[in-house]
């Protein structure tokens, strides 16, 4: 096996560094466009309560798990899981992971694509340029989208290519600030406009009738996606992590960054849809459900944009399209980064080379789905829906069964030093080995067969 040398990985210069890229990867699209329509559907602050319980039972304690493979080995999720057993099973186990990483990034730089693009439509909007605006608009032109798809690409490329600190770090400094600020400015101006009251009700008003079965299934499954779980990104960023850092700490860090722009993305998101309503645009679909994801997005956003007009409206269109295309680069980065790793330690390719080589690799998976965007679904399911649960149970297999949670916690001392003599020690470990398998397999029966 090729090796390349420490400095080629690149190590973070800070503990605030890794939060912010950490917390990068979690916040992605479906925090801000999926996550406060499954709350106001599931009970409100109901949902959230919930959310939040289940991302302590079970996002924390994996994602604690894979910062410590990681930063246990110093390597990529393949050459981690080689390094600390001798089973050949559990390689695999790490490149189903870069795979999936792979797969996803393929659609999700389309995706991505989409959010920039509507920078543009709402320009042209305002310019009155409705044919290019509608141009730019239509999802089913593959040519549009492979040519916003490539240059997302080309943007990811150019940050991975620029390493851990002077690259990864450096650009998540800037845009996860700048992400949260977009979103402060913009719900402290959205939430005093007629109608915001009544989705603010919606949002925060529980509704404890509605917890059932299916609400906390659908909490499980937004709270295990929503933190990057399974692919190997937190392996890959815990491999960069310094020994002196308290991994628990640094995790429950970058869970509170998570759910909190989870949270504020609501206060965004739902006075925005009701002030849809009052301006006469149609919130809901057929069955009586609030219209989500792309639709919501892509439809119902840009129409209140359009006729609230003017500069105002403008402005609202051309930052809201940019915070989300914040929120998409974030997280093509870490999605990036990991076959990046897997290539630099396996390879011996020094990373700017490693980096363009995968980058465009998966660019001409993006460019077939481009002209075929009914794929999305397809991989979406294989590779997220299915991918991230199967990748997350075999990860609590791995250091419950095979690595043992004692290494794991061994492993955590460097930066809590006190660990064994806490009441987290035993906690984890028992998360680890039972609950956090049951719950996942619960997941995985729910997406196969529910």
């Amino acid at each position: 096996m090729a090796t390349s040398p420490t400095e080629n990985r690149g190590t973070w210069n800070s503990k605030f560094g890794f939060i912010l890229a950490a917390a990068g990867s979690a916040v992605g699209l479906g925090n801000i466009w999926r996550f406060p329509t499954e709350a106001a559907s599931n009970g409100g602050a109901a949902f959230l309560i919930i959310y939040i319980i289940c991302v302590a039972l079970i996002g924390l304690p994996v994602m604690i798990a894979e910062l410590s493979i990681g930063r246990s080995t110093q390597k990529n999720p393949v050459g981690a899981f080689r390094a600390l057993s001798n089973n050949k099973f559990f390689p695999l186990v790490g490149f189903w992971g870069v795979l999936c990483g792979v797969m996803i990034l393929s659609f999700y730089t389309i995706i991505a694509g989409w959010t920039f693009s509507h920078v543009f439509v709402e320009i042209f909007t305002f310019m009155g340029m409705d044919g290019a605006a509608g141009l730019l608009a239509d999802f089913g032109n593959g040519y549009i989208n492979a040519i916003f798809a490539i240059l997302f690409m080309g943007l990811t490329i150019l940050i991975i290519r620029g390493g851990v600190s002077e690259g990864i770090e450096r650009a998540t400094k800037l845009m996860m600030p700048l992400l949260v600020l977009i979103l402060v400015i913009m719900t402290s101006y959205v939430i005093f406009q007629p109608g915001a009251t009544e989705g603010l009700e919606v949002y925060l008003k529980p509704d404890f009738s509605m917890i059932t079965g299916e609400l906390v299934l659908a909490a499980l499954g937004q709270a295990f996606f929503s933190l990057s779980l399974g692919m190997g990104a937190l392996i890959t960023y815990g491999s960069y992590l310094s020994k002196k850092e308290n991994i628990v700490e640094a995790a429950s860090f970058v869970t509170l960054a998570d759910v909190g722009i989870a949270f504020l993305a609501g206060l965004l998101i739902m006075p925005t849809i009701f002030l849809a309503q009052a301006q006469g645009v149609e919130i809901y679909d057929g069955s009586g459900n609030f219209l989500a994801g792309p639709a919501l997005i892509f439809q119902i956003l840009p129409e209140l944009f359009a006729q609230m007009g003017g500069f105002l409206g403008l402005t609202l269109g051309v930052s809201f399209f940019f915070l989300l295309s914040l929120a998409a680069l974030t997280s093509t980065i870490s999605l990036l980064e990991v076959p990046t790793s897997y290539i630099i330690d396996e390879h011996g390719i020094r990373r700017k080379k490693a980096a363009l080589y995968v980058g465009l690799s998966v660019l001409v998976i993006s460019i077939i789905i481009s002209f075929n965007t009914g794929l999305i679904d397809v991989v979406d399911y294989v590779f997220s829906v299915i991918g991230l649960p199967l990748g997350g149970l075999l990860i609590c297999i791995f250091i419950g069964y095979f690595w043992k949670t004692k290494s794991a916690v061994d492993e955590m001392k460097h930066g809590f030093k006190d660990i064994r003599d806490s009441w987290f020690t035993s906690l984890w470990s028992i998360f680890i080995k039972f609950v956090c398998p049951i719950i996942i397999i619960i997941i995985l029966a729910q997406s196969l067969f529910g």
